[in-house]
């Protein structure tokens, strides 16, 4: 598989607290990378910088052979990177179709009709629910809505931030089926998520983050058999 997105040596601060101390990891075409940690851990943090939200002082993010270290995080969507916010933001005054619409705001206007029919085809539930105010949808159909608005840009990489956060167990578990189903579909997935087992369950390979650094690394399989990793985020 070839290296879609490479981070090397990035160091981020916020005044003087050193946030992210010397992060490398990579993530290849075709698969599901997963981000764990606490909370506080640096995850977000990470997934900032490589969208452009935060500058790295040192150290360079190579995204589709391009250096995108200072690149704008708006013009980073052209490249192909999307980013699901942590807590959704989706745009609440708005209809289902009209977030999506936004979503596609870098496609030329012609393609739009069959972008959102593809949305819909992954997410049924959004088809039922477009012409509905987004504020009024549920916290798993909101999370559903941001990430159908980010794949209207048909990106090589989506970048998920915390999709669990908020929401009943019942959810969290559709919300993984739908990662895995983008994920056979052939997206390419950066997952950053607090709920570690659910994300070492979907993931090819995962990286711990513990106070801004990458304390371990593995496949998602050894990683979630790892003692190390069962005592500090899987309770056992």
């Amino acid at each position: 598989m070839a290296e879609l997105l490479n981070v090397n040596d990035i160091n981020v601060y916020y005044g003087a607290i050193h946030a992210i101390k010397g992060v490398s990891f990579h993530v290849d075409e075709g698969e599901i990378v997963t981000l764990i940690g606490a909370n506080g851990a640096g995850k977000s943090t990470t997934l900032h910088t490589i969208s452009g939200l935060l500058r790295s002082k040192t150290g360079s993010i190579t995204f589709d052979g391009k250096n995108i270290g200072n690149v704008q995080a708006h013009k980073l969507v052209e490249h192909g990177l999307a980013q699901v916010p942590e807590g959704r933001r989706i745009f609440l005054q708005m209809t289902v179709e009209e977030n999506l619409e936004m979503g596609a705001y870098t496609q030329p206007n012609a393609n739009t009709a069959a972008s959102l029919e593809r949305v819909y085809e992954q997410f049924p539930r959004l088809k039922e629910r477009q012409r509905q105010i987004a504020g009024t949808l549920s916290g798993g159909e909101q999370q559903m809505l941001a990430m159908g608005r980010a794949l209207m840009s048909k990106p090589k990489l989506l970048m998920l931030d915390e999709p669990s956060m908020g929401l009943a167990p019942i959810l969290v578990e559709q919300i993984f089926d739908i990662i895995q189903k983008l994920h056979k579909a052939g997206t390419t997935i950066l997952l950053v998520e607090q709920n570690a087992q659910m994300a070492l369950s979907v993931a090819d390979r995962a990286y711990v983050l513990e106070t801004g650094k990458i304390t371990l690394s593995g496949t998602g399989d050894e990683l979630i058999h790892s003692d190390e990793v069962r005592k500090a985020y899987l309770g056992g």
